[in-house]
């Protein structure tokens, strides 16, 4: 008889649990701890073989989750694939053809299943948790990820065109861009050096190379040898020179007009962005640290909580 009881309260307190997690209108780091505290190291493992296979997959997720949250908040909408319904950002003009990652989540959410015995880790919490595993895999800070993001049951292509900050924008289109969104310049220049990561497309930068006057002669000789002014527009060139590691030579890079996009290049051109970037080209702990509560900051950005939206049991599609 006791032992029923105590099987009894452990399940009242089972289900007492899963629904006011179900229902938390605030994000907190320990939100799995006790429902699948195995949840995050599943997370870890699967960022770390993957960025062990191709190191350029940890910005690629770093990016994902950036794309995300900009477009109507942090809530997976770029994870949905095209229907009759969706208009899936993933064919938006910043992403199509270029955002990576998607068969990355897709292992991570039936992992975190497996283990958790059910689909109980929202996709958006995984891109989130992904961005972070990936910056530290590669050298970078660490920060707790809020936790208890609930997953859209929409998506908007107009949107991901209208708010994904493009790489021609000058500095104050891109103050006013990251102020939408609740992100100050100090955000704007810290997740900017998520650039320090990564490569990008002759498309992105072919303007800059041949047409702008605040670049380095040599540097840009160096990237038109790999993209022509006409074609090879998905040639790929480093984003800053070690693009692999988590370091200061994104900012250095600036200092030394060899950013890479013309967005970047903006941060450091006599405008009011300039001191900042000069502190993190010589402090990589400055850098690291206020990147790490930017990364915070732009995963708080309007998520869906408490009854909104759902756990999708493919991040690909909206159950049924």
């Amino acid at each position: 008889m006791a032992l029923k009881y105590s099987f009894f309260v452990l399940h009242v307190l089972v289900m007492f649990s899963l629904a006011s997690m179900a229902f938390s209108d605030s994000l907190s780091p320990s939100f799995y701890d006790h429902v699948c505290p195995q949840a995050l190291p599943v997370i870890k493992r699967v960022v770390e073989d993957a960025v062990n296979q191709e190191r350029r997959m940890g910005a690629s997720l770093l990016r994902l989750h950036f794309h995300d949250c900009f477009v109507n908040g942090c809530d997976a909408s770029i994870l949905l694939d095209k229907t009759a319904t969706i208009d899936s950002e993933k064919t938006a003009i910043p992403n199509n053809n270029s955002i990576r990652g998607f068969d990355v989540i897709d292992k991570i959410k039936s992992e975190v299943d497996k283990c958790c015995g059910r689909s109980i880790v929202s996709c958006a919490d995984i891109v989130a948790v992904a961005a972070r595993d990936s910056v530290v895999a590669l050298g970078g800070p660490t920060w707790e990820v809020p936790l208890g993001r609930r997953d859209s049951t929409t998506a908007s292509r107009t949107t991901a065109n209208n708010d994904i900050p493009p790489p021609f924008l000058d500095l104050p289109t891109l103050i006013n861009n990251f102020k939408k969104q609740g992100l100050d310049e100090k955000d704007l220049v810290a997740l900017s050096g998520g650039h320090t990561l990564g490569f990008a497309q002759c498309s992105t930068f072919r303007n800059r190379i041949y047409n702008d006057t605040n670049i380095d002669s040599t540097f840009a000789s160096q990237r038109k040898a790999n993209c022509p002014r006409s074609g090879g527009n998905t040639n790929l060139a480093p984003l800053d020179p070690t693009p692999a590691l988590f370091d200061t030579k994104y900012f250095s890079n600036l200092v030394s007009k060899k950013g890479l996009l013309h967005s970047d290049q903006a941060l450091f051109n006599g405008g009011q962005t300039d001191n900042l970037v000069k502190k993190y080209s010589i402090s990589l702990g400055s850098f690291s640290k206020d990147f790490a509560e930017s990364m915070i900051k732009m995963g708080n950005i309007k998520p869906l909580t408490g009854n909104q939206g759902q756990i999708r049991v493919n991040c690909r599609k909206v159950n049924v």
